[in-house]
């Protein structure tokens, strides 16, 4: 968990944790719950690098092998 939470930094994680942070203070002062269950999940997605904000996978090791009919 440690290594999940202090390795693995790019630009785009950074964007996520930004943009969830400000999506869930400002939910959260304007008393908007759905945004704040939004920005939470955001900010998490940046903080611990899952979904879109962790790249393909975990462990960067993902590929996907194109179909025989849609090789060059």
């Amino acid at each position: 968990m440690k290594k999940r939470l202090l390795t693995g930094w790019t630009f785009t994680r950074g964007a996520y944790l930004a943009i969830g942070v400000l999506v869930l203070a400002q939910a959260f002062s304007a008393g908007q719950w759905w945004g704040v269950a939004l920005g939470s999940y955001v900010s998490l997605m940046g903080l611990f690098g899952f979904g879109c904000a962790g790249g393909n996978c975990p462990g960067g090791s993902c590929e996907v092998e194109p179909d025989a009919d849609h090789k060059n």
